[in-house]
């Protein structure tokens, strides 16, 4: 009897080799949990885009409906399809159709991966609203070409999507260490940013026990980088907390190790995780990927679905390695995907 429906979506470049990395990983640890898995590969990706015109199949949505949960490697390969037509004709469409509008992105260092800062004691969860705010898409250009070419893009913040994500970003910090930390541009965007400096206030009177803090962006990029450990919780708009994610990222050792999620909180439908680090092409085949991001985002997926068990077992076995000095840098040149993804195993069957 399967216990888990998984629709797994390679995508472009090291996204392949890292998913099935993360994938060997998960079959190993949920065989030592007695944990049923069955997945389901789809090839849809830029050469699927070359091929068929579609990112994705039409009915694609419908597809992954069916599923538990939908592991994703990496969309995009610039020199063959522009980002433009990847990004948001597979990856935000299925964001927002599902309405997966939490984005979580946890930044902590992992035993024997050195950062780039002296801080040791890391440990971040970035929340970003992930279907309106910046990246809503509506806009568009006119007179194109010429010298009266207009570009206008148009950010949009509704109540219900700013109040769902701050509520979550609460929820999170009771869980943790009830610290929150709401990040706006109020001083420059005087309508959308006030707007959220808002909410947070009225939101906050519901939640006595969770400090709360508002910050500017680039105040909260500065701290994130000189005090990381006096942050808990941060909780931003879409273009804002997609940026202050890549630099959690990096202090956490680099895109190699930067898992994240795509939630539904409500469960209506399957959530998606993926490895923050994007498809590389450039590394992509050479062996050089380090899949750590990618196994902790399934971690991160089992998580979600309740196999907390499973999930530990994978993340111990990561910690391991990574105390033993294998797979500490973000692109595991040193030891390469292979070694890294046998070592993982190894530690699992012990």
């Amino acid at each position: 009897m399967v216990d888990l429906k998984i629709a797994i979506i390679p995508g472009d470049g090291i996204g392949v080799e890292v998913t099935a990395a993360a994938w060997e990983v998960s079959l190993a640890a949920a065989a030592a949990c007695d944990v049923n898995l069955a997945a389901t590969a789809f090839p849809w990706s830029c050469d699927h885009y070359l091929e068929t015109g579609a990112m994705m199949p039409a009915d694609g949505i419908e597809t992954l409906r069916d599923f538990d949960a939908i592991l994703l490697g990496a969309i995009g390969w610039p020199a063959k399809v522009t980002d433009d037509i990847s990004l948001h004709e597979l990856l935000l469409r299925i964001r927002k159709e599902f309405d997966l509008y939490a984005n979580v992105r946890p930044h902590k260092l992992l035993p024997g991966v050195t950062g780039p800062l002296r801080a040791e004691n890391i440990d971040i969860l970035c929340i970003r609203e992930n279907t309106e705010g910046e990246y809503s898409g509506a806009g568009g250009r006119v007179h194109r070409g010429t010298a009266e070419e207009i570009a206008v893009e148009t950010s949009v913040f509704t109540r219900h999507g700013v109040e769902r994500i701050l509520r979550y970003g609460f929820e999170m910090a009771r869980k943790r260490r009830k610290q929150l930390a709401s990040v706006t541009k109020s001083n420059a965007q005087r309508h959308s940013m006030v707007f959220w400096d808002d909410v947070t206030r009225q939101l906050s009177a519901e939640y006595p026990d969770v400090e709360v803090r508002s910050y500017h962006v680039d105040a909260i990029a500065a701290r994130m980088i000189m005090f990381p450990e006096t942050l808990d919780v941060v909780v931003a708009s879409n273009l804002f907390g997609d940026i202050l994610s890549d630099i959690g990222a990096a202090i956490q050792g680099g895109l190699g190790f930067a898992a994240s999620a795509n939630i539904d909180p409500i469960g209506r439908s399957p959530s998606m995780f993926e490895p923050v680090h994007g498809s590389a092409p450039d590394i992509a085949g050479k062996d050089v990927a380090n899949p750590i991001a990618a196994i902790s985002s399934a971690v991160m997926m089992f998580e979600h679905l309740g196999h907390t068990e499973l999930a530990t077992t994978m993340s111990d076995a990561v910690a391991r390695v990574c105390a033993r000095g294998i797979g500490g840098r973000s692109s595991g040149s040193s030891c390469g995907t292979r070694r890294i993804t046998d070592e993982i195993l190894l530690e699992i069957t012990r």
